[in-house]
């Protein structure tokens, strides 16, 4: 604990945003990192708790007082070594992740919390900066192949724990480039793909073989499907080259809104809308992009998915955008005392609501009306919960103008065809069975298959899919070499 009073004397510091006149004419990031004295302050505020809740609030189990006390000190490259030993990618984490770890934060019980993504952000900008972010291979081989399908988040970790225990890695990604929707979802106004591609060379580095347009599974007819694959591989080809394979996949099946009307032009997923413009910023020509200008926008799902449908639209140029939850609104602040260390159910307002954005709660679309086959707007109801069930409420019934209606209401399985060719077993929501409470974890019902991240364990986190790329790149270093020293 660098300064006993720390919690008393500062208080929590944001990190500022470009102003939103500004940040919605491009793609740029938009949030400054706090300077070295901001966040030495921020570190000092950290009380060293006797059980440090936000340990246990973070997925990776971050060791967040000793980096916390370790900038107050100074010591900025101590810092980024402890924050590398629990997770590969703080550059992710810092800038994405919705930070439970500040929710459990005990200063959070009747304070502000200590701005602990704030922290973790400017400790690994500063980390490239100095240049202490450098491969690191193995000193020795192992002989053992792992292949690893699906290059998100979880399949990175998993790829770069896995090379840096010795074992020759190969990572299998059906579009162009490395990333899942770190690359393909996320607008790039909220990650830099800069980001991601610096990790790529460090792990290439470090000896990773990525295989890039290449789908594991048979080839379907719909292009859609297989995005930018131009081959593939069979799961069977998989098992008889490689000594343990690994899937990451993601959670891809996008819930639906099977109501009338649904197969109008200008009803979309999200993640039909939202990989095209980060393609569009790459470089990438697409044709018949979605667009949303000069449009009446109302994206339908109130979460993170939907919040950068409501940004990329407003950088479009929409016409209006309004956001529908089917959830009631939520209060503006939790009951601390009931909640806390735990994860609040409050009302939280993104960057890009505050960009420009009707929010409406409580609300059922019941049908999409259009002409012509083209979406004109669509029917709405205002519901109310009873009995565990949600209730129309009579003479709530509204006609909205929509000329394009985005879906993102989360996502429901993997696909399916990739389980099914490797044989591997599903619970019951539809995601690959494998126990992390069994010895052996993350294991399927398939000799030397394992499964990790949103594949196995549902729509969630990409701090919950690092983590569980690392704990299954354990799991499967003890699978094939009798025991482990990869940390958790």
């Amino acid at each position: 604990m660098g300064k006993i009073t720390g919690f008393i004397e500062f208080e929590r510091i944001e990190e500022k945003y470009d102003d939103v006149n500004v940040r919605v004419k491009n793609y740029k990031e938009f949030v400054h990192t706090l300077t070295p004295e901001q966040s030495r302050q921020q570190g000092a505020r950290c009380m060293d708790c006797g059980t440090p809740f936000c340990n246990n609030g973070c997925p990776v189990n971050n060791i967040i007082p000793d980096f916390n006390d370790l900038v107050y000190r100074d010591n900025w490259k101590s810092a980024i070594e402890v924050l590398h030993s629990t997770n590969n990618f703080p550059e992710f984490t810092g800038r994405i992740c919705p930070a439970p770890c500040e929710a459990a934060c005990t200063l959070n019980i009747n304070r502000q919390p200590v701005g602990i993504k704030s922290i973790e952000h400017a400790i690994i900008d500063r980390a490239y900066q100095e240049g202490w972010v450098v491969p690191q291979p193995a000193l020795t081989k192992t002989g053992k192949k792992v292949a690893v399908v699906g290059s998100g988040p979880a399949g990175m970790a998993a790829a770069q724990q896995l090379a840096r225990a010795g074992h020759d890695v190969t990572l299998f990604e059906k579009n162009d480039k490395v990333g899942g929707l770190l690359r393909f979802g996320i607008p790039d106004f909220k990650l830099d793909k800069a980001h991601i591609d610096r990790r790529v060379e460090q792990m290439v580095a470090e000896g990773v073989t990525i295989r890039t347009n290449t789908l594991v599974g048979e080839m379907p007819a719909d292009s859609k499907v297989t995005n930018w694959a131009t081959q593939s591989v069979s799961p069977k080809q998989l098992l008889k080259e490689f000594d343990a394979v690994l899937l990451t996949g993601g959670s891809e099946q996008s819930r639906d809104l099977p109501v009338p009307g649904r197969d109008l032009k200008g009803v979309h997923f999200a993640m039909e809308f939202l990989p095209q413009q980060n393609r569009v910023n790459a470089g990438v020509a697409v044709p018949e992009q979605i667009r949303a200008d000069g449009k009446h926008v109302i994206v339908i799902g109130g979460g993170d998915t939907g919040s950068d449908c409501v940004g990329t639209s407003n950088r479009h140029g929409a016409s209006s955008v309004v956001q529908f939850e089917l959830m009631p609104r939520p209060p503006e602040e939790e009951n601390k005392a009931l909640t806390w260390p735990y994860w609040p159910y409050k009302l939280r307002t993104s960057s890009s609501h505050k960009e420009g954005c009707e929010r409406e709660f409580a609300i059922a679309t019941k049908e999409f009306v259009g002409k012509k086959g083209q979406l004109t707007g669509l029917k709405t109801v205002h519901v109310e919960m009873k009995d565990g069930r949600f209730i129309e409420v009579e003479g709530t019934e509204q006609l909205w103008k929509a000329d394009l209606v985005l879906l993102a209401m989360g996502f429901v399985s993997p696909v399916e065809s990739i389980l099914a060719g490797f044989g591997v077993e599903k619970d019951s929501r539809g995601n690959a069975r494998a126990s992390v409470e069994t010895k052996g974890g993350y294991a399927t019902n398939v000799e030397k298959v394992f499964a990790a991240g949103d594949m196995r364990r549902g729509q969630s986190l990409v701090v919950w899919a690092i983590r569980e790329g690392r704990q299954a790149a354990r799991a499967i270093d003890e699978y094939l070499m009798g025991a482990t020293t990869l940390p958790r």
